[in-house]
């Protein structure tokens, strides 16, 4: 069977470097380009150097324009930019891993309808879509945990969200936050209350409950370890833990990677995989919903994997089977 020819914009950040490594092993797929105008001639492992010995493929500043499926792993704003630029072939697939094309006011461009790419709330649009816009890592961790509550209609009150996240959600430019003496034995928040992830929460919130018109109050917190996504929720909830955990199996009784767990839930749990994890704890007239995912994968490049094995029909899982770095 003839392979798809894939091919990566940005190829020298966090999430195209995953996404290599996982394209590398996809059997159905092969790496036509990797595009990076800072590293064009050099070998793809000399700046992600955990894939020496596993290609020998080379950053190029040259473009197929005909390429199958085409990747965009660009700093948000700069993929409309470059699409205004290069022109692809009709018959190019798109999957957009930065926040250009996620909400409804943006998602059509140049004739592009762009489907909002989160595979467990709407599967059969991602199946017929040409274009994808893949959601934010901490906005897949967080609709992840209230998706079943949106979808049955009884998300009736304010929600409260803490979620920290790993070093590499920062991305690979140097910032004060970001340095290793900073980062190193510390913790903080940002964007409280503000997070540009916001928007496709709000948005995917009303699209399954649209009379839901409380506020979701989202803290953000910077972890001083590399990856992962740990977010806990609560909100008013009337029924009992037993009502709430059918209502959450239910919902993800087809998902091939969103599991609802009966322990508690940790990160070595998911990183390195394209799970997200989900627990539920009752407290008096409170639901407290936990949601782990590694912000690389589930959060960014597994998903965009996950989604293009939606859209040409191949098997689910194909090039995303991976176990968890638990030891």
């Amino acid at each position: 069977m003839k392979k798809l020819k894939a091919g990566i914009i940005g190829g020298a950040g966090y999430t195209a470097g995953e996404l290599i490594r996982l394209l590398i092993h996809h059997s159905q797929v092969e790496i036509d380009f990797i595009y990076s105008t800072s590293n064009a001639g050099n070998k793809i492992y000399k700046v992600h150097q955990d894939l020496i010995g596993s290609t020998d493929l080379e950053f190029t500043n040259d473009i197929n324009p005909k390429v199958d499926v085409l990747f965009l792993c660009l700093g948000h704003g700069n993929s409309t930019a470059f699409l205004e630029k290069n022109k692809f072939s009709d018959d190019t697939k798109i999957i957009d891993l930065s926040n250009d094309f996620r909400l409804v006011a943006d998602k059509n461009f140049e004739e592009k309808d762009f489907v909002y790419g989160l595979p467990e709330l709407q599967k059969d649009a991602i199946k017929k879509a040409n274009y994808i816009a893949n959601p934010g890592c901490f906005a897949t961790a967080i609709q992840l945990a209230l998706l079943p509550l949106a979808n049955a209609g009884i998300l009736q009150n304010d929600v409260h969200i803490n979620a920290v996240t790993g070093a590499t959600g920062a991305g690979t430019s140097l910032s004060k936050t970001t340095h290793f003496t900073w980062r190193d034995n510390n913790f903080s928040h940002y964007k409280a209350f503000t997070h540009q992830h916001l928007g496709e929460i709000n948005q995917t919130v009303n699209q399954l409950q649209s009379d839901f018109s409380s506020d979701i109050n989202f803290m953000p917190n910077r972890g001083n370890f590399s990856r992962g996504i740990f977010a806990t929720l609560y909100t008013k909830f009337e029924g009992t833990l037993e009502e709430a955990k059918e209502l959450y199996h239910n919902f993800y009784k087809d998902a091939v990677f969103t599991f609802v767990s009966d322990e508690d839930i940790h990160l070595k749990q998911v990183v390195n995989t394209n799970k997200c994890i989900l627990h539920l704890h009752k407290h008096e007239n409170k639901l407290l919903v936990t949601s782990v995912i590694d912000n690389l994968l589930k959060g960014a490049s597994g998903q965009a994997i996950q989604n293009m094995n939606l859209m040409y029909d191949f098997d689910e899982t194909e090039g995303l089977r991976l176990k968890a770095n638990y030891f």
